[in-house]
Parts: structure tokens; C-alpha cells; sequence
């Protein structure tokens, strides 16, 4: 009884918050399954035993900054697009035939596309409401989908691949300053001394 109680809050919840904004919806599932993705990540670099120690301490750190890109860069832009989308359908610069009318017999065409009008805001709404919602809520989900699509396959790589990229030069950079460099002695060059150690080597090895 308990279980079925708390499934049914939690559909009251989930109609709460998104009943209305489905796109919204979309959005935060989107970040939590980007959220639940990059703990697995972690996870499995953070259990696995064949991974030393030593490179856990690099390797858990890259792909915590990986998750957070991955997941800024969704969030950002499937919600800025969701946005722009929202604002194009309540200043009526998108729209339908119906709510066009409305606004024509509403006296308000002349403020369609003005950024600070809003058609929910009018005091006589509730006459083109079961027409303006369905049409907002799928042109939302519309410009979710097409964030989401944007951000996974073009500029979330292209963000990660050029910070795994700085990242993978700055530890290059370490290991060659924790590098012990060769010193030529005064008075020839490394090339000379290099070639001098390699023939001294070589022929000490002979039979």
C-alpha cells in the first residue's frame, strides 16, 4: 500500500512540475541521464583494480571535468533552445491560424513579435488557452529534441575533444619536466655527445 501511495505522489509530482512543460521535461531528464551516465564512468575507473593507482589519480579527475562539460554544454543548449522557442510562440511570432485571429480580434497584432508581450498574460486568454497550450507545449518539445541533438552529436565532442586535447598536452608537458634531460659536456654539441655515447656503447658490446 505504501509503495502504491508513494508512486501515485510521485505522479502528482511529476504532474506538478511538467504536466504543462513537457519540454522542460525533457530537458532535466536529459541532464539526469548525462548525471547517471558520468557516475558510471567514474565508477568503473574508481573500482577497477587493473587501473594503478597512479593513473586513477589522473584518470578520475579527467573524467569528473569531462562529465561537467558534458553535462553544462547539454544543459545549456537544449534549454536555450527551448527558450527561444518558448518566446517565439508568446510573442506570437509563432503561431497558429486560430491564435492569430484571436490576437487580430484582441486588438494586439501590432504587438506581435515585441519581446515583452506575452499572449498568457492577456486578460482574455482563457479563450484560445486549449489551443495556445497544446501548440506551445509541442513546439517546445520540438526545440528540446533539437537542442539535445545538437549539443550530443556536434558541440558537446567538439568542447570534450579539444579539452581532452589541452589536457593530454599540459601531462605531456609534466612528464617531460619530470624528465632528467641530458647535458652535453662544455665544448661539443648534444648531437656530438650523443654520437660519441652511442659509438663508446655499441663497440663496448662486440665480441
Amino acid at each position: 500500500m505504501n509503495l502504491i501511495n508513494s508512486f501515485s505522489s510521485f505522479k502528482n509530482v511529476l504532474y506538478k512540475n511538467y504536466g504543462e512543460n513537457p519540454g522542460t521535461m525533457l530537458v532535466h531528464t536529459g541532464v539526469l541521464g548525462w548525471i547517471l551516465s558520468s557516475l558510471a564512468q567514474v565508477s568503473a575507473v574508481v573500482f577497477n583494480d587493473k587501473i594503478s593507482p597512479e593513473q586513477k589519480s589522473f584518470l578520475i579527475p579527467q573524467e569528473i571535468a569531462d562529465a561537467a562539460v558534458n553535462i553544462l554544454s547539454f544543459y545549456v543548449i537544449t534549454s536555450s533552445f527551448k527558450r527561444f522557442a518558448s518566446k517565439l510562440v508568446s510573442t506570437g511570432k509563432l503561431t497558429t491560424k486560430p491564435i492569430k485571429d484571436f490576437l487580430k480580434n484582441s486588438g494586439k497584432s501590432d504587438c506581435i513579435g515585441n519581446s515583452s508581450f506575452n499572449i498568457e498574460s492577456l486578460p482574455n486568454f482563457g479563450i484560445i488557452k486549449n489551443e495556445y497550450r497544446p501548440f506551445k507545449n509541442g513546439v517546445d518539445v520540438i526545440a528540446s529534441v533539437i537542442g539535445s541533438v545538437i549539443s550530443c552529436n556536434i558541440v558537446t565532442p567538439i568542447v570534450r575533444n579539444k579539452y581532452a586535447a589541452k589536457k593530454q598536452k599540459q601531462a605531456i608537458a609534466r612528464m617531460n619536466a619530470n624528465t632528467p634531460q641530458m647535458q652535453s659536456p662544455r665544448g661539443i654539441s648534444i648531437e656530438d655527445y650523443q654520437k660519441l655515447s652511442a659509438m663508446k656503447y655499441s663497440g663496448s658490446m662486440r665480441v
